[in-house]
């Protein structure tokens, strides 16, 4: 059997202080895809009974280590620590490690992540008996995947154990201590929502902008409140009149390209980012944000009656006012150049695999 590969940064950080060999496993969920329901394609598919299962993990005494940081994470679970304080209770478990499965910057309110999908498609196989994490918050904090997880392992003959908390899935005392467990684990999860929630309103209701984005045309001053940006408004107000006067988004956009008029973040204009500007209400000083709606004079770039004007024409096809404009020349030539290009390569690639 293949071994898998080893993360060099990780090992060089973990090795010097943990004494068993073990791996990093880096591969790709099998096919690439995403799943819509993991959970159930696993329970369907698997045709390893318990019993096998449980007497190849017993002989092997393997465990599996899974630990997970939350994005943004401010807290000391890291991953280091983590795998140290879970390598540590299988060396007194006696159980030896051979495989730690690692999800840094991932919400644990879905088991859709990368090397927890790994991790089932390993246990289905039979390649460990036990699944060791930190602290049951680290593994899920769905009490529905919670319970379906512990429930597939089971069939496959992998028991769950956590380092901080009294969990031990081989009996019904333990199932339930598990889903209690997990329905703290539901409730915090809730909790950290609502608390979210609550400091983005009181954020809106001081007109402070949400996030590290404003938009095209604004800055954000030291206590998180738009500011106009003069030469950012200059091409917002100008984008505005053109788009009035060409009355064609994709013509729009190829225009700012072509004279080099870039977006916000140094990107090319596409009829998508363009319609956001010219709906986008902050540009007359209607602020909209976690429920505040608001009227904020000083984050007014263009007027009312140009800003109307622009999403009349936006919306006249909806109507069927108005027929869609004639493609400019060079913009027409471009996109013939694209497709041939394109066809060109096809045409190509198959003559290359003729010879």
């Amino acid at each position: 059997m293949n071994q898998p590969k080893k993360n060099p940064t990780l090992v060089a950080r973990l090795e010097p202080k943990l004494s068993r060999r073990w791996h990093i496993d880096e591969m790709k969920i099998r096919g690439g895809r995403r799943r819509t329901n993991p959970l159930e394609a696993l329970g369907r598919s698997t045709s390893i009974s318990r019993s096998v299962n449980t007497m190849v993990a017993e002989e092997r005494g393997s465990a599996a280590i899974y630990a997970r940081t939350s994005p943004g994470n401010r807290s000391n679970y890291s991953i280091e620590e983590q795998v140290n304080q879970c390598w540590e209770y299988c060396n007194r478990r006696g159980w030896s490690v051979r495989y730690v499965f690692v999800d840094e910057d991932r919400s644990g309110k879905t088991v859709e992540r990368g090397k927890f999908q790994l991790m089932l498609e390993k246990a289905r196989s039979g390649e460990f008996s036990v699944v060791t994490f930190w602290k049951l918050d680290r593994f899920c904090r769905s009490l529905v995947d919670l319970v379906n997880v512990e429930r597939m392992l089971r069939q496959w003959g992998v028991e769950l154990c956590s380092v901080t908390e009294f969990i031990d899935t081989t009996t019904s005392v333990g199932r339930f201590n598990y889903r209690n467990l997990a329905s703290v684990a539901e409730l915090e999860r809730e909790m950290i929502g609502e608390r979210a929630k609550l400091g983005l309103y009181a954020l809106a209701r001081e007109h402070r902008w949400p996030n590290s984005r404003p938009p095209f045309g604004y800055e954000k001053d030291d206590e998180g409140r738009l500011v106009v940006n003069e030469k950012g408004a200059d091409l917002v107000r100008r984008v505005f009149e053109m788009y009035i006067s060409k009355k064609s988004l994709p013509g729009l956009a190829f225009e700012l390209n072509t004279i080099g008029v870039t977006t916000k973040k140094n990107g090319k204009w596409s009829a998508c980012s363009l319609r956001e500007v010219l709906g986008n209400g902050i540009y007359v000083g209607k602020y909209r944000v976690a429920g505040v709606e608001d009227y904020v004079e000083e984050y007014r770039i263009v007027s009312d009656e140009i800003f109307q004007k622009a999403s009349e024409t936006m919306a006249r096809y909806k109507s069927g006012d108005a027929g869609r404009p004639r493609m400019n020349e060079d913009r027409r030539t471009m996109k013939i150049e694209k497709v041939f290009n394109t066809y060109l390569g096809f045409l190509r690639e198959l003559a290359g695999e003729a010879l």
